[in-house]
């Protein structure tokens, strides 16, 4: 006989049953963090605030989510942390697309919604870039992921012990910093705050100049500087890890250019408007995403000093750091909906067994190391003979550039003009390069195209006084010719940034390393045209010389360079043409000259500067190339 039970048992249990039917339910949809008894409410935290100990996994993304358009704008930190990020993305079941851009150019993507996701928003030194966009709701601000960050000026501790501690204290070292402070890219948030300040001639720096490059460039100069224990001024920040690799001290009483406390930061994740909505999984992990200064500065180590590429040291720092990812993924599912955390171990377990990828990865044939260790090696022998040819480099540019300045400005337009009428015989050319000279001066470009025409004209001659003397050692032993082909197609095909991060090393900021890398880029046009030009000598008018009793020498002089002039001379235009073709490269390692505006008006998305340099690039080229080209032959009667 069935044991009878109070009616209000009955009610009780078969609530109890309903409830484990839904839990049930609500597990096939969830997944198994549902059934763990992790489903709850979540109230709205603030910015900043820590995720609850028990969060409801947030809704599923859909498709149009699974694809995340991340920026990174090139500085180590931000493109530690993007990395980071994109990896816990791949683990999750999404395909993060990461696109290097500046910083300008990245907050007109996300209002244009070609960009998602940003990590590397450094406040309050880009209120400026981001405000309007906050402002008309195009930009999203979701939290901090980093307080207690520093950007300001720093020096080597032996330049602070040195009396070199604040701001005020940069103008009296003037001639031993060589009125320089050196910067990153053009048109950073940093450097402009550099230049206002010279421009305002705030602490008496006014005749100070910016070196203006990139981080490693600027990291590169100051490693110099350290080795010889030389003064150096330039931008700092917390976390990096030069803040472990150099002894350095950062400078005081810059609260009204960096702001207080050493221009006290804090780094903010943004989005495009509405994207947390769209994608609320990804929205919860963005709200849950932190890090700390050491947590950043030992993942920027593994990349910098480890020479790991960003996403093997980001996947290093995900298996090294369970607990700090359990925090971020807690309410986080795959893009399919598991519970984020035990998925991302099962898949990391998978593709550690599986991937080929990751097997070769850990086998990597040590190529990028031995370059390095070769390069260390030169550096660390070679000292006095790259000091000594940097010298010899840097003083025949900025010589030729001091020349070119001591000339008054009407007299060099008028001597350009003059050379024109003289090479070419042309009133109309001459009017056009007297008038193009007006025009780059009238558009405020002067310094920098004289700057520029002295790094071509050195760069040219150095071109010159290699190309053709291997040039014509080749037309006359075609082994060697035949040796060299493959050699020059490497020297033009190999992309030009990768000369400067040797030269960089070995050389520092400044026009030696643009140098390098011009004539190293410009030096495959006159080898191939002079050995053309040689080569194509006609045989009778060799075979009438050596009737005559010419010696190689004389044949050399009086026969085969005449003949084979204007094919020389092409190869030498060409080689002036691709030298100038390299100012942005040169901009980039400090040499300054017309690829500085070019930089940094893609760097901030100013139209009108880019077009103005551009287009007196452009007449720089056409100017050079009129005067250069070989004659053209007289028409046969």
């Amino acid at each position: 006989m069935p044991r009878l039970e109070p009616t209000g048992v009955r009610v009780a249990r078969a609530g109890r049953r309903e409830a484990h039917a839904l839990h049930r339910g609500l597990c096939a949809v969830l997944g198994a963090l549902v059934c763990q008894g992790a489903l709850g409410l979540e109230g709205t935290a603030p910015p900043g605030a820590a995720p609850p100990a028990s969060a409801a996994p947030a809704p599923l993304d859909g498709s149009g989510c699974r694809i995340v358009r991340l920026s990174d704008i090139g500085w180590t930190d931000v493109t530690a942390t993007t990395a980071l990020f994109g990896v816990l993305l791949r683990h999750l079941g999404y395909r993060p697309e990461i696109t290097v851009l500046s910083l300008p150019v990245t907050y007109t993507s996300m209002k244009n919604r070609d960009i998602d996701v940003f990590l590397g928003n450094w406040m309050p030194t880009q209120e400026t870039d981001r405000k309007s966009y906050v402002a008309e709701g195009s930009v999203e601000v979701i939290r901090a992921n980093l307080t207690g960050a520093k950007y300001t000026l720093a020096v080597p501790a032996y330049a602070y012990e040195g009396g070199l501690r604040s701001f005020a204290d940069i103008e009296p070292f003037a001639a031993e910093l060589g009125h320089s402070i050196y910067g990153i890219e053009p048109g950073n948030d940093g450097n402009r705050l550099v230049l206002g300040m010279l421009r305002n001639n705030l602490f008496g720096l006014g005749g100070f100049k910016l070196i203006e490059s990139s981080e490693q460039g600027m990291l590169a100069e100051v490693e110099r500087a350290v080795r010889t224990h030389r003064p150096i001024v330039f931008l700092a920040w917390d976390p990096h890890p030069m803040n472990m690799r150099f002894d350095l001290r950062y400078l005081a009483g810059g609260d009204t250019v960096f702001g207080p406390n050493y221009g006290e930061a804090r780094v903010d994740t943004n989005t495009r408007a509405g994207y947390s909505a769209e994608c609320p999984n990804v929205g919860r992990l963005l709200r849950n995403l932190s890090f700390t200064t050491q947590q950043e500065s030992r993942l920027m180590a593994d990349i910098l000093d480890g020479h790991l590429s960003p996403d093997v040291a980001a996947e290093a720092w995900l298996k090294a750091n369970p607990s700090v990812v359990a925090g971020w993924l807690r309410g986080v599912t795959t893009f399919g909906g598991r519970p984020g955390f035990s998925a991302m171990q099962t898949t990391g377990k998978l593709a550690d067994r599986l991937s080929l990828e990751r097997w070769l990865e850990g086998h990597k044939i040590p190529v990028g190391d031995s370059i390095a260790v070769m390069i260390e090696y030169v550096k660390g022998h070679g000292r006095v003979l790259f000091d000594g040819l940097s010298a010899v480099i840097r003083d025949s540019v900025d010589g030729l550039t001091r020349l070119l300045r001591a000339i008054p400005s009407p007299l060099l337009i008028l001597g350009a003009g003059a050379l024109t009428w003289g090479l070419r015989r042309s009133v109309p050319l001459a009017v056009f390069v007297v008038a193009a000279l007006l025009f780059i001066m009238n558009q405020g470009y002067w310094e920098a195209t004289l700057e520029t025409l002295s790094l071509v004209i050195v760069a040219a001659l150095v071109s010159t006084a290699i190309g053709v003397p291997v040039g014509i050692a080749a037309a006359h032993r075609p082994r060697l010719y035949a040796a060299l082909r493959p050699v020059l197609d490497l020297m033009q095909t190999l992309p030009t940034f990768v000369y400067l991060i040797p030269t960089l090393v070995l050389f520092g900021l400044g026009v030696v390393p643009g140098l390098i890398s011009t004539v190293i880029f410009a030096l495959p046009a006159p080898i191939p045209l002079t050995q053309l030009g040689i080569s194509s000598v006609p045989t009778a008018l060799l075979e009438a010389g050596r009737a005559f009793g010419a010696t190689p020498m004389q044949l050399l002089w009086k026969v085969e360079l005449p003949s084979a002039a204007p094919t020389i001379l092409a190869g030498i235009t060409q080689c002036i043409m691709l030298s100038l073709s390299m100012v942005v490269i040169a901009a980039l390692v400090g040499a300054g000259g017309l690829g500085v505006p070019v930089v940094r008006a893609l760097n901030t998305v100013q139209v009108g500067m880019g077009f103005e340099a551009g287009f007196v690039i452009v007449l720089l080229a056409i100017v050079l190339d009129r005067i250069s080209r070989p004659a053209d032959k007289a028409a046969a009667p």
